[in-house]
């Protein structure tokens, strides 16, 4: 039994890494289950058993990746110290995973953003949902930066994370449709010009 469900998972991990390719490259709306099934080369009562509905999938694929995203990007970022020193681990991690996952395989949170800003759903829902949690981590590192004093207290919260997020946009734009290759460098720079401008100054030395 042990063994059988162990197989069980296999099979969903393996279908959920191919539809997750499908949903970055093609959208959330190209997933069905035959389509699946053709390129599992499995059957569709098979891939049916396992992830259900094909809403149920495209629903499974959407928390697969923000699964995903959260443990490479957040989940390490959290050894570092609060405050800026965090905020850049997150910034260093969040580029990295796109330089060796979404420059290759496509944004979800992206396309699917472009994909749903005009139909209601749950789909929709529950990828708002993702983007907005990761918007309140952004918010909520910036908050721990200017408690720490490494930002300037009067530093726009809002406006700072509005900007952060928007270079990652400009980058997946930069790098798949305009075809980069300093895109990645790009946008390192934008943060760091833009972390720049809302340092504390320095403590006057003493004369």
């Amino acid at each position: 039994m042990e063994a059988k469900t162990g197989r069980s998972e296999l099979t969903r991990a393996a279908i959920l890494d191919t539809a997750l390719l499908m949903a970055a490259a093609e959208g959330l709306e190209s997933l069905t289950i035959g389509e699946l099934a053709k390129r599992l080369g499995m059957s569709k009562s098979g891939v049916f058993s396992r992830v259900g509905s094909r809403e149920a999938l495209q629903a499974a694929v959407i928390e697969e990746y923000d699964r995903r995203f959260l443990q490479d990007v957040f989940v390490p970022a959290m050894r570092e110290p609060r405050g800026l020193p965090r905020l850049n681990a997150i910034t260093r991690l969040w580029l990295k995973r796109v330089q060796e996952v979404e420059m290759r395989t496509g944004c979800i949170y992206c396309a699917g953003a472009f994909e749903f800003d005009d139909r209601e759903g749950p789909l929709r829902d529950l990828l708002l949902d993702g983007v907005m949690r990761w918007r309140a981590t952004l918010r909520r590192t910036v908050i721990q930066a200017i408690d720490a004093g490494h930002l300037r207290a009067d530093t726009d919260v809002e406006q700072l994370v509005f900007e952060i997020d928007g270079i990652f946009i400009a980058l997946m734009r930069d790098a798949r449709f305009l075809r980069d290759p300093r895109a990645a460098e790009r946008a390192w720079k934008a943060y760091e010009r833009l972390v720049a401008a809302h340092l504390t100054a320095p403590p006057a030395s003493e004369s």
